[in-house]
């Protein structure tokens, strides 16, 4: 949802619709399932002309507010909305008894304009983010971006690993993984952002069977690249699946399956 002629609010707070997520809130053992997360979206939404970003905290007291309460309360008082941008399927309120047709009326009564966004489909299918979950779950990387307009990233921190890549002439950025989706594990191709530049390379994400780790872990290696990434926030994109994760029987065998990933991720990229 968008809201036009928003008055700002005194303590702005995370550049997105709601936070947390509601469906972390209810379902707090949900597990990663964020498809973007919020500095990635406030961008994407920048670029699209987007000039203010503000987020409603999404709380018990919030998760009980009525439909009317939301519309009064929320749109009317405290943002002072003269019109109001919506997905075609977008509820609000408790037990989400708010619907598109109570916001038109709404808006009618009240004043302010409410235009609904059609589905995107193609097809006859409907675009929606289950499908883009669905295909990353299978590491169908190329229809998720057809999907999404681009390419799906992976956006964090890079973190000090075991620094194992290097003993085995394939340095690695260890990218913190946060609250993303976690997409099929395996060896992607990639793309990443260094200083405003895109490096192509190649990622592991899984859990490492072969020096029996269970912590997830998401390694990026850059091709013909030399630098400290330690401490940057990286943006990763994944373009193509390569292979699905493997336990391998020794460094030999497993440097050798490295030299072929990347092989396949150079021919893949182009």
């Amino acid at each position: 949802m968008r809201v036009s002629r928003l008055r700002r609010s005194p303590r702005p707070s995370s550049p997105s619709p709601f936070e947390p997520h509601p469906r972390g809130f209810f379902v707090p053992d949900t597990g990663p399932f964020r498809l973007t997360l919020s500095p990635a979206k406030t961008r994407l939404l920048a670029e699209h002309g987007v000039k203010a970003v503000l987020a409603q905290h999404f709380d018990a007291a919030f998760a009980a507010l009525p439909a009317s309460s939301f519309i009064e309360d929320v749109l009317l008082k405290g943002l002072g909305a003269r019109h109001v941008v919506c997905g075609y399927d977008f509820t609000f309120g408790a037990r989400r008894t708010g619907n598109v047709e109570m916001l038109r009326a709404a808006g009618k009564a009240r004043g302010f304009v409410v235009s609904v966004l059609d589905p995107v489909t193609h097809e006859g299918e409907i675009y929606s983010s289950t499908r883009i979950r669905e295909a990353l779950r299978h590491g169908w990387a190329r229809e998720a971006a057809g999907l999404l307009g681009h390419d799906w990233e992976i956006e964090g921190t890079v973190e000090l690993g075991d620094q194992r890549g290097r003993t085995i002439g394939f340095p690695t950025a260890n990218v913190a993984l946060g609250e993303h989706l976690r997409p099929r594990f395996g060896v992607y191709a990639v793309r990443a952002l260094v200083d405003g530049a895109w490096h192509n390379g190649v990622a592991n994400l899984g859990k490492r069977p072969t020096f029996g780790k269970l912590q997830e872990n998401f390694e990026v290696h850059l091709f013909d690249f030399a630098g400290d990434l330690y401490g940057q926030v990286l943006r990763v994109a994944l373009v193509d699946f390569i292979r699905a994760e493997m336990k391998f029987t020794g460094l030999d065998a497993l440097k050798a399956q490295i030299a072929a990933d990347g092989e396949a991720a150079r021919t893949l990229l182009g």
